[in-house]
């Protein structure tokens, strides 16, 4: 700045500040010319200030304001005075005052901006994403980037205060196998050889643990190459927590704590503490995912043993194959849904890989379905008591592979809350899901693959059944869901030599391969590790959820596309001839 020095921000100008002469530096968001008077809003990250010129005050500053346009940067010089009654703006935290301009200075011009510089205009987010720099000047962008700003500052204070230590990790690390794809960079110094961006800091903290760190934190930068969509990003945040000598109950006491913080320091509420509470058995069983919404209700109910036996084939068929039958009960919707409205629902399923949707609907006199005439009074009788039936309610029913069941019930019962009205917008109901399926067996890779990472602790009871049945061995796993979203998740870890090289060859790493990948960690089993664990919370999906958002990149300054593109700066680009030849890199792309 030249000549003038900004004294105050515009947000923060009040009554208390009638008289003062101040400064305040920033946009014109808004100029309206009176004739004698110019009008003039001018707009910081804090907020807006109205600044009136006259030219009877300033001849120099009137002319000067005559040539504003929206977007210019200027400094503007003046006194604090008090609105008249009939002009206060109580719509603006500054509206009962206004400055009186004696002089301006303009910093920059502006042409005509692509995008409006304004909450609620329609833009294409394909415009706020090319013209990101512009977007982020709105209001409620600059909020966003601010409550994001002041979670990571209360999460680092809390975790200081609880004698957690912030160390950084590595960027550029070892490729490794299992999870994500990594994303790779080559080195120039070591030709034919190559960096892994991390896709978190697993490694690294179980190391610091081996090192005697005891606890440590990190709020990291980690990098996933995997399909996108609102809520993932190619680069994400997590806050990063690991712990020595603790178990699953020190690990979610600390973490309802944090949250608890965060949500009184940033939105006013006191959470409810202990959070509840159900393994990753009931949470599947009842909403037909691992992550349940648990604002509403609406459980998925189990049939199967009830129509087993029936001359209904879909049904019997199922069961014979180990399939399910199960069902949701869309209390009085059999009332207000039309045929068409049902038919639609079995084609959301059917989206989902099921092969239909069977329905009943309950009255006073009957039971109204197309499967009423293969199944017989008791069939009938026992699935609308099993499914909480009364008169007015819609019984819709899937059966298939249990997956399938999973998935197209508890899809469709988000559908059913969101068309009901049934979600409550302002609740935050936080969930623990534990005990998790330690191992998944993978038909294509002819193997089993860890379901968080090969690093997981096995529930202490159920070791002995990893030589025997690895598919029923529980994780001593933990994710803490919020809303339906998955916000946080971690484990207890394996920090003897023996299990974890009994993890790998479960996994199909021979000693040889395990080695290669992961020697490091294995080697400083052999020198003492404390038994530990930890958690790693998303730090945008956090973000999201407290600002009250639904798509993740509104809490991200620069966020890529779902095709992991940045439409402001064209990356990724291509690497020009020479580039390529100084890190040994051939390019041989068919098109």
């Amino acid at each position: 700045m030249q000549g003038i020095k900004r004294t105050h921000m515009c947000g923060h100008l009040g009554t208390g500040d009638t008289g003062a002469q101040v400064v305040v530096a920033g946009w014109v968001q808004k100029r309206r010319d009176l004739g004698g008077l110019i009008f003039l809003d001018i707009r910081d990250r804090t907020g807006i200030v109205q600044v009136v010129v006259d030219g009877e005050v300033s001849a120099q500053a009137f002319k000067t304001a005559e040539t504003l346009r929206n977007e210019f940067v200027v400094g503007i010089k003046g006194t604090v005075v008090k609105r008249k009654e009939d002009s206060i703006n109580l719509k603006l935290k500054t509206g009962e005052i206004e400055i009186v301009g004696e002089a301006i200075e303009v910093f920059n011009s502006a042409q005509t901006p692509p995008i409006y510089i304004e909450d609620n205009s329609n833009v294409t987010e394909v415009l706020r994403l090319k013209y990101r720099y512009l977007d982020l000047r709105r209001p409620s962008m600059q909020k966003n980037l601010m409550l994001r700003h002041r979670l990571s500052m209360d999460v680092r204070k809390f975790l200081d205060k609880n004698g957690f230590i912030e160390i950084e990790t590595p960027v550029l690390t070892k490729p490794t196998p299992e999870g994500a794809r990594d994303y790779l960079v080559p080195s120039r110094v070591n030709p034919g050889k190559f960096f892994a961006l991390p896709q978190s800091p697993q490694l690294f903290k179980q190391l610091l643990m081996a090192s005697g760190v005891d606890k440590y934190f990190q709020i990291a930068r980690c990098f996933r190459d995997e399909d996108l969509r609102a809520d993932r990003q190619p680069e994400f945040t997590q806050i990063d927590i690991e712990m020595s000598f603790v178990d699953m109950e020190d690990i979610i006491a600390l973490n309802e704590e944090l949250m608890s913080y965060i949500f009184e320091k940033n939105l006013g509420i006191n959470l409810s503490l202990p959070f509840d509470r159900m393994t990753y058995q009931q949470a599947m069983d009842n909403y037909g995912s691992d992550k349940p919404d648990t604002r509403f209700d609406m459980k998925i109910v189990d049939i199967t043993d009830i129509v087993a036996g029936s001359e209904f084939k879909v049904f019997s068929g199922a069961a014979s194959k180990g399939g399910y039958i199960r069902g949701i009960n869309a209390k009085g919707c059999g009332e207000s849904f039309s045929r068409r409205e049902i038919d639609g629902l079995g084609e959301f399923v059917k989206q989902l890989g099921a092969k239909g949707l069977a329905w009943m609907v309950v009255t006073q006199e009957e039971i109204k379905s197309p499967i009423a005439k293969f199944l017989n009074q008791a069939e009938m009788d026992g699935i609308v008591e099993r499914m909480g039936g009364e008169a007015g309610d819609l019984l819709l029913m899937v059966a298939d592979l249990p997956a399938i069941v999973y998935d197209s019930l508890g899809q469709l019962r988000l559908e059913l809350g969101k068309r009901l009205g049934l979600i409550d917008g302002d609740a935050f109901n936080f969930l623990w899901v534990t005990h998790f399926p330690l191992l998944e067996y993978d038909h294509e890779a002819e193997r089993y693959v860890a379901v968080h990472h090969p690093f997981t602790s096995p529930v202490k009871e159920d070791i002995e059944l990893l030589s025997t049945s690895p598919g029923k061995v529980r994780a001593n796993a933990y994710d803490l869901v919020l809303n339906g979203l998955e916000l946080g998740g971690g484990s207890i870890r394996i920090h003897d030599n023996e299990l974890q090289q009994k993890m790998f060859d479960i996994l199909g790493f021979d000693r040889e391969r395990a080695q290669e990948k992961f020697g490091f960690l294995l080697e400083a089993f052999k020198y003492g590790t404390p038994p530990h664990g930890g958690i790693a919370f998303g730090l945008d999906r956090l973000a999201m959820l407290v600002a009250g958002r639904e798509n993740i990149r509104d809490v991200i300054a620069f966020p890529k596309t779902q095709n992991a593109a940045c439409l402001m700066t064209g990356a990724p680009a291509q690497a020009d001839g020479q580039q390529l030849d100084e890190i040994h890199i051939k390019l041989d792309i068919r098109e």
